[in-house]
């Protein structure tokens, strides 16, 4: 079979390269909108990451296309719907860095929290002095977490060790794993009210974009904090922005961005350029606050982590081509 790689770096490349022996492979770094249809258009197998966009018109552009393997769990830049229509099958990666992402997640609110970006700065520049750089505590303070999922429970787990209150919405709840890990379910305008730390784990979907907005930030605590590694569209940049101007909000953590695709195409002749001119200013925005730490979709990337995605994506293939 012919399988076609983008977003792949040089170590992806030898385990898949090892591991797929036997199968046509092609390697591109780039995404697949920007790679020439004609260096593509033959693949049996395409594998994308979460930068890639594989609408109506890609599937359409690969008549031997079965399947979209993702390496990554988020599907929200594949079209599932059109590719169901196609019989083309897509598999992602539902199982890789629980743990790895909270982590990060934590890493975020340490560096606003403690001011830690801040500091680094200040000694960078030579300056070893303790003004301006006070935090807080983490200890009792009571963190919100709107998606109580697989990462989402490694983040109240994590939490509970900070000695943190934990509250959690999500429309599923396990009762059993809420007394084991010592955290309430509570609804999510009771959320906004009581937490110190707002943290981000649901997918991106209809019902979830831009659920951080200018009436929800309303309901906050003055001086919250949010924490995003889940997908940038939950967010609207534009109150955001406000929001930090005002010190409604003390300060976000965002390791994705609204619009982040915007900021990883080299071409934005395809793109609506008012979206992306007014994505690329917002981001710069954000990039130059004091109290914005931002990382790029960084998340997911430890060693052990990316080694699971790679795994798990084989098997993905392998499940088709032994068929």
């Amino acid at each position: 079979m012919i399988i076609t790689f983008f977003e792949i770096n040089n170590m992806e490349k030898e385990i898949f390269a090892k591991k797929l022996k036997g199968h046509t492979l092609r390697f591109f770094d780039d995404t697949i909108q920007n790679v020439d249809e004609a260096k593509y258009k033959d693949s049996d197998i395409i594998s994308v990451f979460i930068h890639s966009k594989v609408d109506k018109n890609i599937i359409d552009r690969c008549p031997y296309l079965k399947l979209i393997a993702t390496r990554s769990t988020g599907r929200d830049h594949i079209d599932l719907e059109y590719a169901v229509s196609k019989n083309v099958l897509v598999k992602n990666v539902a199982l890789y860095g629980e743990n790895t992402v909270a982590e990060h997640t934590f890493a975020l609110m340490l560096a606003l929290s403690r001011k830690i970006h801040e500091s680094y700065v200040a000694t960078a520049q030579g300056k070893f002095t303790t003004a301006g750089l006070m935090g807080f505590d983490l200890k009792n303070k009571t963190i919100g977490i709107i998606g109580g999922g697989r990462i989402g429970l490694h983040v109240a787990r994590m939490a509970r060790s900070f000695g943190m209150h934990v509250r959690v919405y999500d429309i599923n709840q396990d009762q059993f794993l809420a007394e084991l890990i010592n955290f309430k379910y509570i609804s999510l305008d009771e959320l906004f009210k009581v937490a110190d730390i707002i943290s981000l784990h649901v997918p991106l979907n209809p019902n979830t974009s831009h659920m951080i907005n200018k009436e929800t930030i309303s309901k906050m605590k003055d001086g919250v904090l949010i924490i995003n590694t889940a997908r940038g569209g939950l967010i609207n940049n534009t109150d955001l922005i406000e929001a930090l101007e005002s010190g409604k909000i003390y300060g976000a953590g965002l390791d994705v961005l609204e619009g982040e695709e915007f900021l990883f195409e080299e071409n934005l002749s395809n793109s609506p350029i008012e979206n992306a001119a007014k994505i690329i200013v917002e981001s710069k925005l954000l990039s130059e606050k004091p109290n914005v730490v931002i990382t790029p979709h960084n998340a997911f990337n430890s060693i052990e982590a990316v080694e699971r995605i790679i795994d798990t994506t084989i098997d993905n293939i392998l499940q088709l081509t032994m068929r």
